[in-house]
């Protein structure tokens, strides 16, 4: 049996999922991984290389230039391999990217002699810092935002549909003021747009500082040369911001904001979710037939709502994760232990339940179809929710206990109109109050909800 078989994966992400995640492999496997640090120690390299004030690394030529983007454009799982073989060997997986380099300069001829010059004074956390942080940022702006915008077009999308489509409301369960259905998801487009901002501007950080944080051996071997400048310069053409103060390690605060911001984001979209699977429960929505599909294994009519099950699940054991990474990255023994090593090999594991919710919440949007008439059903059932614009038009008018007087009414009861309408009728108040409280119903009482649905 192939080990490579989606079949035999041990992770559902990597098999049952991986139509779904694609789009990671390359940013957030081992692959990546390797990737984003030869691009750091090529773009290291370039860096002391361009330094006047480091005269023993002689300035690029057109020529190696060109050869060392052709290292990293011409990156391939082959030559990933190759670092993986050199690692196996050695033991050491960011080393072994040294070595690998090392030997891709030995075949040019101007640039073998700058073979020391490969990692110069640096400590793994130097490389790892920033491949990481542009691991990340690919993730994010590769992956994970495009998701979560296309999630925000199909929530802004329903929110205009839907805009004037009366609901009733339900708060602690209980029927209440009603709302349109295009209202409700208006307010999961803000909240998540909103989230997503933030997200978007977490700023990732990298180090170039060396073993404790304080530039020893850049100093020793080169005093004149403004380290600070120079690593901060890498950093920023990253696309990275860069932290001045470290130990070995960059702290990770950074990645625990992202992932808390991250976070948010499901949360919402947990609570969506969950809101979804009750409408569909008592019926507001149907969800579109596929002629082929089995919705239980049992009973021949059911039509399950999978879709948001499974991005409620994903999103919950993406949670779990990113709240470990949140609370756990940024604590390390002294200036360096290493026990968050493993724990970062696992960010495109969060990512990527992620990715599988958000691509699930997605198709489960597009399949949502509204049964109006269980919705008006289910207002014109309620007529008691219109005790609340009868007492406030009575407080206008100054009527004593108007509260009160409705809450005897009201409360605990199932009204019919002709009740409804003879209460209204025994008021003191102006005819054209009355009449404009007689002709009201629970779907005409929305209030701003369609405007506010519209202007999301």
């Amino acid at each position: 049996m192939s080990s490579a078989s989606p079949l035999t994966a041990i992770s559902p992400i990597d098999g049952r999922y991986s139509s779904k995640t694609q789009a990671l492999q390359h940013i957030a496997s081992e692959f990546g991984l390797v990737y984003y640090r030869l691009l750091v120690e090529i773009g290291w390299l370039k860096s002391l290389m361009e330094n006047p004030s480091i005269p023993e690394a002689r300035p690029l030529s057109d020529s190696a230039r060109e050869y060392l983007e052709g290292i990293v454009s011409g990156f391939t799982i082959n030559e990933a391999q190759k670092i993986k073989d050199i690692e196996t060997r050695i033991n050491h997986d960011v080393k072994a990217v040294e070595y690998y380099l090392k030997e891709k300069l030995a075949l040019h001829r101007e640039l073998r002699s700058m073979a020391e010059f490969v990692h110069f004074a640096c400590t793994s956390e130097d490389i790892n810092s920033m491949a990481y942080s542009l691991m990340l940022t690919d993730l994010r702006a590769k992956v994970l935002v495009p998701s979560i915008e296309q999630l925000i077009s199909c929530l802004l999308g329903h929110a205009h549909e839907w805009a004037d489509m009366a609901m009733l409301s339900r708060t602690h369960g209980q029927p209440a003021s009603p709302t349109t259905l295009g209202k409700e998801f208006a307010n999961v487009t803000v909240r998540v747009r909103s989230q997503l901002e933030g997200f978007q501007a977490t700023r990732l950080y990298g180090k170039m500082n060396g073993a404790s944080g304080n530039y020893n051996a850049h100093r020793i071997a080169y005093p004149d040369v403004d380290w600070e400048a120079l690593a901060r310069r890498l950093a920023e053409e990253f696309g990275l911001s860069w932290n001045r103060h470290t130990a070995q390690a960059e702290p990770h605060d950074c990645i625990a904001e992202f992932c808390d911001a991250l976070r948010r984001i499901n949360i919402i979209l947990i609570d969506f979710c969950r809101d979804i699977w009750a409408y569909i429960s008592i019926g507001y929505f149907k969800q579109k037939l596929v002629k082929s599909e089995v919705g239980s294994s049992a009973m021949p009519h059911k039509v399950n709502p999978i879709d948001f099950e499974n991005a409620e699940g994903n999103f919950g054991i993406a949670n779990a994760l990113l709240d470990h990474f949140s609370s756990k990255l940024p604590i390390s023994r002294w200036q360096r232990d290493l026990s968050d090593s493993t724990v970062l090999r696992n960010l495109g594991v969060a990512a990527a339940h992620c990715e599988i919710g958000y691509r699930s919440l997605i198709r489960g949007m597009t399949r949502l179809e509204v049964d109006s008439d269980q919705m008006l059903q289910d207002l014109d059932r309620n007529l008691q929710i219109l005790a609340e614009p009868i007492q406030t038009v009575m407080r206008k008018y100054k009527i004593e206990g108007a509260y009160e007087k409705l809450k005897e009414f009201s409360r605990g009861e199932i009204l019919d109109r002709d009740k409804l309408d003879s209460f209204i009728r025994s008021l003191d108040l102006p005819d054209h109050e009355k009449n404009k409280l007689l002709v009201l119903t629970p779907a005409s009482y929305t209030g701003l909800a369609a405007m506010l649905a519209r202007n999301a």
